[in-house]
């Protein structure tokens, strides 16, 4: 016969608690509902500048233009999807371009302790050089606005790949090395089996950064050079006094950021795993 007792006994139903991802996912609605609503009242009471549009009209203008990405009316006159097209391709042609070069001269510098040394202040000098400051440049040099648009992509994104990848070429654990040459890999070999994949995490980061840091520049560099791209419809918008088409455009460029930032952090974790398998 069974114990009363136990028969007695019901489960203690566990308290309701939200998760981590749950609890950031409410805080952040919260913000965002505060930033719309200060941001609306602001507006609407003259708060703010005359220029600045409603949060209710800019989400609505912000609808249609995504809405209607791929209309074309003429050269001035096309949808944001376009134009985004436009800077994704132009950003992607210049990032592979300076990862082209940073990558394979990474390598070579991280090989090196001398030279190393030796790059290094050309490297801190250039670094910090703002994107606006090779336009010029670029258009004296190349006299073309895409070209030129390339080339300051390439030359402003190649600096982060660049570093990681000669700090993870120069800092392989030196157990790996000997192991190599116990085994009497060749030089070759033990770049590509022993001391390139050792340094993948660091390269893949780095190219992490660069695209981030070329996506940043291409709003620049079209709102300069013209033609077409987001950088070229946020300058076009501002002439035609369309606040809410600007902001838009803001928070297109920044969701694309952010998609792209999402994606080499994907690679970058892949790497990584990889490696401690």
């Amino acid at each position: 016969m069974a114990n009363p007792a136990i028969q007695s006994a019901k489960p203690i139903a566990k308290p309701f608690t939200l998760t981590l991802n749950q609890k950031a996912t409410l805080l952040f609605l919260l913000i965002l509902g505060v930033v719309l609503l200060v941001w609306e009242a602001g507006a609407r009471l003259n708060l703010f500048s005359q220029l600045m549009p409603p949060a209710s009209e800019t989400l609505k203008d912000f609808w249609w233009w995504v809405s209607n990405p791929f209309f074309d009316y003429g050269p001035n006159d096309k949808g944001i999807g376009w134009m985004l097209l436009t800077s994704l391709r132009r950003v992607l042609l210049g990032f592979a371009i300076g990862s082209a070069i940073a990558i394979p001269l990474g390598i070579l510098i991280g090989l090196s302790e001398v030279t190393s040394r030796a790059v290094d202040p050309f490297i801190q000098i250039l670094k910090p050089v703002s994107p606006l400051a090779w336009l010029p440049l670029g258009l004296g040099l190349l006299k073309n606005s895409e070209n030129t648009a390339l080339f300051v992509i390439a030359i402003t994104s190649i600096w982060p790949t660049l570093i990681n990848t000669k700090f993870g070429v120069s800092h392989v654990d030196q157990s790996y090395l000997d192991v190599s040459r116990t085994l009497g890999a060749s030089r070759w070999r033990t770049l590509t089996k022993v001391i390139l994949p050792a340094a993948a995490p660091y390269i893949v980061s780095g190219l992490r950064i660069s695209i981030g840091i070329a996506w940043l520049v291409i709003v620049a560099a079209e709102i300069l050079v013209g033609g077409s791209g987001v950088g070229y419809f946020v300058w076009n918008e501002w002439n035609n006094l369309k606040i809410t088409s600007i902001i838009t455009a803001i928070l297109v460029i920044g969701l694309v950021g952010l998609v792209l930032d999402r994606l080499f952090g994907l690679l970058q974790n892949w790497v990584a795993f990889g490696r401690r398998l």
